[in-house]
């Protein structure tokens, strides 16, 4: 079933795309920060003189400020417009990844990577709400997932791009060169981009004091939708993001014998799958909203029997279609999670998208931080063991799943009430 137009729907168009496509291209350059690191992990123990457990202190962190700025940006987003908190977030991240181009020592390499950190959590709540403002309802899950298509975009240049320039002129030139698309896309929302169409203004909202703050987040979270939708993203996404962030190229190169360049390339099929299985899964939902849970669960599910057929395979290691078919599905995760914004946005009205939209986008991120770090302290328990460290996946989708099934009735009987709604609000509106 499609979800149907409500009042007031923006009518969509050329010009939204091209407005939308501004903010999109800071969520592409904001990824491309986010994961420079990945194809710099090694240099950055040469610069810095750190071990592993200090260099993955980096990744940590920098999901920790993301995860702890979600809630305030989408207070922001709501009380300022999309505009604002953009260029904010471009500020920040642009000058964060300058930082990390000239840091003289690791301290204060940690902190540029936290103030990325604090702008990249800036972009994509920014840019389901300006998505929101631009396009009618019914085009809500496949701009999600075109949102996440062009941060896997920004992913493959991050691997493909920058890690060449990185080996071409060294440290302080690649990153330091690589911040001018900072500017660059700084000038274009600066000149070229509106919250809204003409006719759509959002209703003025109250002073951004502890009442309005309190109010938005328990509005929020009471509705089934947005903690459903929380719960998706946590469940789905997490193990995708821990194979590429740290613990997937470890895995491929310690525990089942490949070379680096063998290693890169299953990381790299992993976000082309992420990127074909995007455009695959926003047309369905978008078509076929009662998609949206069979296409979740089925992600959870394909991802733990992946993950236990590699890890119990007889012998030392699995063989490589497994692996090729291992990395495919984890490819999958990233569009599943977001359909978890796909539960939050029909549970909350225009006014409070943003703050859904942050506590939906909490839940990945909090898997992600509690993965990475319990993968590395079992690893060190068990001394080197990828099998154990790997299994609090299973436990973490257990988590998971069972909130789903718990919320998922409640939340549907929401959604249509709020539906039936919206009709009737339809047919009350003056012609």
């Amino acid at each position: 079933m499609k979800p149907a137009a409500l009042p007031g729907d923006p009518p969509g168009g050329r010009r939204a795309v091209a407005v939308w496509g501004i903010g999109v291209s800071v969520y592409f350059v904001a990824v491309i920060f986010r994961t420079s690191l990945g194809v710099a992990g090694l240099d950055a123990a040469d610069r810095f003189d750190v071990n592993a457990s200090a260099l993955s202190t980096f990744s940590i962190l920098q999901l920790l400020v993301y995860a702890g700025m979600q809630i305030p940006v989408g207070l922001l987003v709501d009380r300022l417009g999309t505009k604002k908190v953009l260029t904010i977030g471009v500020v920040l991240f642009t000058a964060g990844q300058l930082g990390f181009a000239f840091s003289p020592s690791y301290g204060m390499a940690l902190a540029s990577r936290a103030l990325l950190g604090c702008g990249d959590a800036m972009t994509f709540i920014s840019v389901l709400r300006l998505g929101g403002r631009w396009f009618p309802a019914r085009r809500g899950p496949l701009i999600a997932q075109l949102a996440g298509l062009a941060g896997m975009a920004g992913n493959l240049v991050s691997t493909l791009v920058l890690a060449r320039l990185l080996h071409g002129v060294g440290w302080t030139a690649a990153f330091a060169g690589s911040a001018g698309a900072g500017v660059v896309v700084l000038v274009l929302l600066l000149l070229f981009l509106k919250d809204h169409p003409e006719g759509h203004e959002p209703e003025p909202l109250p002073h951004l004091g502890a009442a309005y703050v309190r109010r938005q987040i328990t509005a929020s979270w009471r509705e089934p939708g947005t903690r459903l939708g929380l719960w998706v993203h946590f469940t789905t996404q997490f193990p995708a993001m821990v194979f590429l962030l740290l613990w997937g190229l470890p895995f491929l190169v310690e525990a089942q014998g490949l070379s680096r360049a063998a290693a890169g390339e299953l990381l790299t099929l992993v976000v082309l799958s992420n990127m074909v299985v995007g455009l695959v899964y926003g047309q369905i939902v978008a078509r076929h909203h009662g998609a949206r849970l069979p296409l979740a669960l089925g992600t959870v599910g394909a991802t733990a029997v992946l993950w236990a057929t590699t890890l119990a395979w007889p012998g030392e290691t699995a063989p490589m279609w497994l692996l090729i078919v291992l990395c495919t599905v984890l490819g999958a995760c990233g569009p599943a999670s977001m359909i978890g914004f796909d539960f939050a946005r029909p549970a909350n009205p225009p006014e409070r998208q943003g703050t859904a939209s942050g506590i939906t986008n909490m839940g990945g991120f909090v898997a992600s931080m509690t993965t990475l770090f319990a993968i590395g302290v079992l690893l060190d328990a068990t001394g080197g063991d990828y099998a154990v460290a790997f299994s609090v996946v299973f436990v973490l989708q257990a988590l998971g799943v069972s909130q789903i099934l718990r919320l998922r009735r409640r939340a549907a009987r929401r959604e249509r009430e709020r539906l039936v709604a919206s009709r009737v609000e339809t047919v009350h509106v003056p012609a």
